[in-house]
């Protein structure tokens, strides 16, 4: 009876408009009081999560990805992929989903993706005799195309949560990530030829002189990656080092940012990684409860009993997943869903890590998913369209990211290969 009671209250608050860590907080200090459970596990569950070692990576790379954003790192990248990929038919399509897709990792913040890019890519895209329809679905879905990429904060919060480890992580949503990026590539190319989209000439000059201005950003992906992978840094470490980095690069080097500047920015940065926190922080007192009442064990006895087959299982897993990042935000989703679902995929021989990737895509899909996915609002601020014309719009991409979800379901091999 208190469950439900709770679970009828949790979508009032919501649907009233509640911040999310009010909710989980009020939620976490209700069922403690009513069953009677001292309130000091609250706090403890929030110290241990205020004393793990990788949690310094969070504010870290918000703050070096909020620098980019802020700089004319987004314009040099897109002028460098074009130099690169220009002459492809669609070529200026496969550069949006490739930026898209380093933006958001970079940054961890999708809807920052679209309002950041979009102002850029949309009217390079209709000056390039792309199809509206087409361009405003390919920019909306792209905008949580990086989330299996490192550093990709969910991928940080993902790890803190399910207790597996960060560096496996990242290196475990390469593959899949590569994977969503090449079906959407495949797609935008067929349309582009479709509807005969002109094409640019190679130049060399212009590829030369493209790299020359990215020079001091490219070697990015190699200091995340490679120090945490070789084993010579651990993730809070290559946190640190990108941060020093991207500050010398875009204030020093650059000169894109002014000093002044700097204040508003790790302002901007801290309110993220500070609403992120307080989620963590309520929500692991709210998890002490879930796991002290059983709940995950329930809910396994009842998947065991009603479904016996591991693919039936993932099924009913993606279609749930989908609702959730289609009505929850990504870090909620995360520390609220996330401590739920480990030990029922465990019990289905699920590997956490491969689970981890197969949550995130879902996630990632369902932020651009009708009716309720918030990417659709974002681009339909940013763009200015009517929100039915953004449904319309996402669903041959959707229709994509869905058939790269199934292949990244049942072929773990995709997530796992490079970490055994």
């Amino acid at each position: 009876m208190i469950l439900l009671l709770t679970v009828v209250l949790t979508i009032i608050l919501m649907f009233i408009g509640a911040p999310i860590f009010v909710v989980i907080s009020g939620l976490a200090l209700y069922l403690f009081s009513a069953n009677q459970i001292d309130l000091s596990a609250v706090i403890i569950e929030m110290h241990r999560m205020a004393t793990t070692p990788i949690l310094v990576a969070v504010p870290l790379f918000t703050f070096a990805g909020y620098l980019l954003s802020e700089s004319g790192a987004s314009k040099r990248l897109i002028r460098l992929s074009n130099a690169v990929l220009g002459w492809l038919p669609g070529g200026l399509s496969v550069i949006a989903l490739i930026t898209c897709a380093v933006f958001t990792a970079l940054t961890g913040a999708t809807g920052l993706t679209i309002i950041a890019l979009g102002g850029i890519l949309l009217p390079a895209m209709m000056r390039g005799r792309y199809p509206e329809l087409f361009s405003l679905g390919l920019l909306t879905t792209s905008g949580t195309l990086g989330l299996l990429f490192p550093p990709s904060l969910p991928l940080i919060i993902y790890a803190i949560v399910a207790k597996v480890r960060i560096d496996q992580l990242f290196i475990a949503g390469i593959l899949p990530g590569i994977l969503l990026v090449v079906l959407l590539s495949s797609f935008s190319v067929m349309r582009s030829v479709q509807t005969k989209v002109p094409k640019t000439k190679f130049q060399l000059r212009d590829l030369f002189i493209a790299f020359k201005e990215s020079i001091w950003e490219l070697p990015l992906p190699i200091v995340v990656l490679g120090g945490i992978y070789s084993g010579y840094v651990a993730v809070s470490e290559a946190a640190a080092i990108t941060a020093v980095y991207v500050l010398l690069v875009e204030v020093v080097i650059y000169r894109d940012i002014k000093f002044r500047e700097l204040p508003e920015i790790m302002k901007k940065s801290m309110v993220l990684v500070g609403g992120v926190l307080i989620i963590l922080g309520a929500a692991m007192g709210l998890t002490n409860y879930l796991i002290d009442a059983e709940i995950p064990m329930r809910m396994l006895d009842f998947f065991e009993l009603h479904i016996e087959s591991r693919f039936l299982f993932l099924v009913v897993l993606n279609v749930f997943l989908l609702i959730v990042g289609c009505t929850m935000g990504i870090f909620s989703a995360l520390v609220v869903v996330v401590p739920l679902l480990t030990p029922i995929g465990q019990a289905y021989g699920i590997d956490p890590i491969h689970l981890g990737i197969i949550f995130l895509t879902n996630l990632e899909i369902g932020a651009s998913l009708p009716p309720l996915g918030i990417n659709l609002f974002i681009s339909s601020i940013r763009f200015e369209r009517p929100v039915l014309k953004l449904y319309t719009a996402c669903l041959p991409f959707i229709a994509i990211l869905l058939l790269g979800l199934a292949m990244i379901t049942y072929w773990p091999w995709l997530s796992l290969v490079l970490i055994k």
